[in-house]
């Protein structure tokens, strides 16, 4: 029998590429995702469409805030595995809405934690960010490092969630693993990003805003490096009673629940990844140096090597592959 699995955020930028991944793998896959108007619709509709094809997708219509549309669907597709990754994005949108993420992010999460559990899902995923390591220094950020001082609302929204999923696991033995992306890129991206932000711009001849003056290292992760992750980790369920224990491992004393970053594993000075960006667009940068931002920080990069060691995962796209990838589709989406 198909394993069954069921996708929040599946018209979103991770939640379509690992839909995809899996109907191609066969697996049954029920996508869920409320179609909002956050960044354009248009690309939204795109990307279910694709998923559409598939004999093997279903798809409704709806917000996780909504507890019962989103528990008639559980209880209806009777999901295996469940990926959660709707969530309200953007840290800068979280500092004039913050509501919004309170809904969405905390309140949403809690609905599908209860739901997976009533109905006693064998593996929730859930998606969480590396925003959450908020103003650490120590880099690169691990799993078992402290993370008490979160400087953005939605990075706030985000460990609330592991706390509360944590509570739960170790309440109902609910087997959780929590997933901390990395400045995740690529095709069919979040047009609210800065890299899809900076492409616009560039190609219209307009300034693009650099902030810190352009002194910011990320983690840049490439969207099939990010699903590959997520496919090899399905069947990797913690476990209270596994005597197999890793290296700095993430996985909780009391509770069937681990936290695990995903990343690239390597630090991308943004300037360099600005400039290479538009070499590959054919156009010259304007480039407007612009003050740090509220709920920003100077540096990500994960320590990406508990994931390794349980999966075998091994990111492998240089950034420059990436962006040419991401070009490339850009162009051709936008023409």
């Amino acid at each position: 029998m198909k394993t069954k699995i069921l996708i929040t955020g599946s018209s979103g930028f991770i939640g379509f590429n690992i839909s995809q991944k899996l109907l191609e793998k066969g697996r049954k896959v029920h996508g869920y995702d409320s179609m909002n108007n956050y960044y354009d619709l248009r690309l939204k509709k795109h990307r279910l469409n694709i998923l559409k094809k598939y004999k093997n997708f279903s798809f409704t219509k709806g917000n996780i805030e909504n507890k019962k549309k989103l528990e008639k669907t559980f209880k209806n597709f009777k999901p295996d595995i469940v990926i959660h990754l709707a969530a309200q994005a953007g840290v800068r949108y979280s500092i004039d809405k913050p509501d919004i993420y309170l809904n969405s992010n905390i309140v949403g999460t809690f609905n599908v934690i209860k739901i997976a559990n009533k109905i006693k899902v064998k593996h929730l995923i859930i998606g969480s960010s590396s925003s959450v390591y908020g103003s650490n220094k120590k880099i690169p950020f691990q799993e078992i490092d402290k993370t008490d001082h979160q400087i953005s609302f939605y990075a706030a929204t985000k460990k609330s969630t592991e706390n509360i999923a944590h509570s739960y696991s170790s309440l109902w033995k609910l087997p959780i693993t929590i997933l901390r992306f990395f400045t995740v890129y690529g095709p069919y991206g979040r047009p609210d990003m800065a890299y899809f932000k900076f492409t616009k711009n560039i190609l219209a001849g307009k300034k693009i805003n650099i902030y810190n003056k352009g002194k910011m290292y990320r983690d840049y992760t490439y969207i099939d490096d990010i699903v590959n992750g997520i496919y090899k980790l399905l069947n990797k369920i913690p476990s209270t009673n596994s005597k197999k224990r890793y290296k700095n491992d993430s996985l909780s004393p009391v509770a069937p629940f681990r936290i695990l970053n995903i990343g690239n594993t390597k630090k991308i000075y943004l300037l360099n990844f600005i400039d290479f960006l538009g070499k590959e667009l054919g156009k010259k940068i304007r480039k407007k140096y612009m003050p740090m931002q509220k709920g920003d920080v100077v540096s990500t990069l994960s320590d990406s090597s508990l994931l390794q060691r349980i999966t075998g995962y091994n990111p492998k796209t240089d950034y420059k592959v990436g962006i040419k990838k991401f070009v490339n589709w850009y162009l051709k989406y936008y023409k």
